[in-house]
Protein backbone atom coordinates (compact mmCIF):
# COMPACT_ATOMS: atom_id res chain seq x y z
CA UNK A 1 0.00 0.00 0.00
CA UNK A 2 1.42 3.45 -0.91
CA UNK A 3 1.63 5.74 1.55
CA UNK A 4 3.04 8.75 3.29
CA UNK A 5 3.09 9.50 7.41
CA UNK A 6 3.93 12.70 8.44
CA UNK A 7 5.74 13.32 12.35
CA UNK A 8 7.31 15.42 14.40
CA UNK A 9 4.64 17.96 14.55
CA UNK A 10 3.42 19.60 17.82
CA UNK A 11 4.25 22.75 19.90
CA UNK A 12 6.79 25.09 19.69
CA UNK A 13 7.51 28.56 21.19
CA UNK A 14 8.68 31.80 18.81
CA UNK A 15 11.95 31.31 17.86
CA UNK A 16 12.46 27.67 19.07
CA UNK A 17 12.82 24.22 16.40
CA UNK A 18 10.59 21.54 14.87
CA UNK A 19 12.08 18.79 12.43
CA UNK A 20 8.99 17.36 10.56
CA UNK A 21 9.26 13.55 8.55
CA UNK A 22 7.49 12.17 6.22
CA UNK A 23 8.00 8.57 5.64
CA UNK A 24 6.91 6.94 2.18
CA UNK A 25 5.89 3.19 2.17
CA UNK A 26 5.13 0.81 -0.51
CA UNK A 27 7.35 2.79 -3.33
CA UNK A 28 10.79 4.88 -3.25
CA UNK A 29 11.15 8.24 -2.46
CA UNK A 30 14.13 8.86 -4.31
CA UNK A 31 13.84 9.92 -7.50
CA UNK A 32 10.19 11.65 -6.84
CA UNK A 33 9.50 15.62 -6.06
CA UNK A 34 8.68 16.39 -2.65
CA UNK A 35 6.44 19.17 -1.89
CA UNK A 36 5.64 20.32 2.14
CA UNK A 37 2.76 22.03 1.84
CA UNK A 38 0.61 23.94 4.89
CA UNK A 39 -2.62 25.01 5.74
CA UNK A 40 -6.62 24.79 4.53
CA UNK A 41 -5.62 26.32 1.38
CA UNK A 42 -2.06 24.19 1.27
CA UNK A 43 0.37 26.87 0.78
CA UNK A 44 4.14 25.79 -0.53
CA UNK A 45 6.00 25.68 1.58
CA UNK A 46 9.60 23.78 0.74
CA UNK A 47 10.17 21.47 -2.26
CA UNK A 48 12.48 19.63 -3.37
CA UNK A 49 13.15 18.17 -7.09
CA UNK A 50 13.50 14.80 -7.81
CA UNK A 51 17.46 14.76 -8.33
CA UNK A 52 17.79 17.05 -5.33
CA UNK A 53 19.17 19.96 -7.68
CA UNK A 54 16.75 22.07 -7.21
CA UNK A 55 14.70 23.79 -4.12
CA UNK A 56 11.97 25.46 -3.62
CA UNK A 57 11.05 27.65 -0.11
CA UNK A 58 8.59 30.50 0.37
CA UNK A 59 10.06 33.62 1.27
CA UNK A 60 8.15 33.39 4.10
CA UNK A 61 10.18 30.73 5.05
CA UNK A 62 13.29 31.37 3.52
CA UNK A 63 16.51 30.82 5.42
CA UNK A 64 14.19 29.47 8.48
CA UNK A 65 13.32 25.86 6.87
CA UNK A 66 15.42 23.42 5.14
CA UNK A 67 13.76 20.61 2.91
CA UNK A 68 16.50 17.40 2.61
CA UNK A 69 15.88 13.85 2.09
CA UNK A 70 17.35 10.14 2.95
CA UNK A 71 17.07 7.86 0.63
CA UNK A 72 18.11 5.13 2.88
CA UNK A 73 15.30 5.59 5.23
CA UNK A 74 12.71 6.71 2.52
CA UNK A 75 12.29 9.73 4.26
CA UNK A 76 11.56 13.66 3.79
CA UNK A 77 12.47 15.83 6.53
CA UNK A 78 11.75 19.65 7.11
CA UNK A 79 13.99 21.34 9.55
CA UNK A 80 12.01 24.03 11.23
CA UNK A 81 14.35 26.82 12.96
CA UNK A 82 13.27 30.41 14.35
CA UNK A 83 9.21 29.60 14.28
CA UNK A 84 7.24 31.83 14.32
CA UNK A 85 2.98 32.30 15.28
CA UNK A 86 2.25 32.77 11.72
CA UNK A 87 3.67 28.90 11.59
CA UNK A 88 1.02 27.83 12.54
CA UNK A 89 -0.73 25.07 10.35
CA UNK A 90 -1.29 21.40 9.75
CA UNK A 91 1.64 20.57 7.63
CA UNK A 92 1.62 17.87 4.48
CA UNK A 93 4.23 16.44 2.57
CA UNK A 94 3.21 15.22 -1.05
CA UNK A 95 5.22 13.24 -3.82
CA UNK A 96 5.26 13.49 -7.20
CA UNK A 97 6.92 11.16 -9.53
CA UNK A 98 7.56 13.90 -12.41
CA UNK A 99 10.79 15.18 -10.31
CA UNK A 100 11.05 18.64 -11.64
CA UNK A 101 9.37 20.55 -8.45
CA UNK A 102 5.91 22.33 -8.69
CA UNK A 103 4.60 24.96 -6.10
CA UNK A 104 0.90 23.99 -6.77
CA UNK A 105 -0.85 21.15 -5.48
CA UNK A 106 -1.57 19.46 -8.88
CA UNK A 107 0.32 16.82 -9.70
CA UNK A 108 1.38 15.23 -7.06
CA UNK A 109 0.43 11.47 -6.97
CA UNK A 110 0.78 10.90 -2.79
CA UNK A 111 -0.13 13.07 0.11
CA UNK A 112 0.37 12.43 4.02
CA UNK A 113 -2.24 13.23 6.16
CA UNK A 114 -1.26 16.31 7.61
CA UNK A 115 0.79 16.90 11.24
CA UNK A 116 -0.44 20.14 13.48
CA UNK A 117 2.84 22.88 14.04
CA UNK A 118 1.56 25.24 16.87
CA UNK A 119 3.35 28.29 17.75
CA UNK A 120 2.98 30.09 20.94
CA UNK A 121 4.48 31.28 23.81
Amino acid sequence: QVQLVESGGGSAQPGGSLKLSCAASGFTLDSYAIGWFRGNEREAVACISGSDRSTYYADSVKGRFTISRDNARNTVYLQMNSLKPEDTAVYYCAARSVGAVVTTTRGYDYWGQGTQVTVSS
